[in-house]
């Protein structure tokens, strides 16, 4: 049995001719949403002094796709590690969410051009599309 999990894939904790795993039941997800694990599970424990010179944050977080990308990979990254007792989570500090939020608080991150009082839109880069032929579909 195959456990939808979102965009990212899916979880299957059985394996063919498995007889203990197919009696297994998929892991359940703490939070809901990468917004429930934002609010609940990361900003509360991983605290940083965000004086928008060291360290910066939208409070519209959300308007960044950037951050909701890193944000849903910490988030299922997080509730694939803290399966494994032993080392998962500091896995997931060390591997994730210290990478991930550096990028995300540093002053030249996704959230340059705000501050906690006011968000404002991100310029996305423009760039030109090759020539036609250049970058061949690998699907085909």
């Amino acid at each position: 049995m195959t456990t939808e999990i979102g965009l990212f894939g899916s979880l299957d904790p059985e394996t063919p001719g498995d007889t203990a795993a197919e009696d297994q039941k998929a892991p359940q997800l703490v939070y809901g949403s990468a917004e429930d694990f934002l609010h609940e599970q990361l900003l509360p424990t991983y605290v940083r002094d965000v004086d928008g010179r060291a360290a910066k944050w939208c409070i519209e977080w959300y308007f960044h796709p950037e951050a909701v990308s890193r944000i849903e990979a910490l988030w299922r990254a997080w509730e694939h590690l803290r399966l494994d007792g032993a080392t998962g989570i500091s896995v997931w500090y060390r591997d994730h969410a210290d990478h991930h939020m550096s990028v995300l608080l540093d002053p030249r991150g996704p959230f340059y051009k705000c501050d906690m009082q006011k968000h404002r839109d991100p310029e996305h880069l423009e760039p030109k599309r090759a020539p036609e032929g250049w970058f061949p579909d690998a699907r085909a």
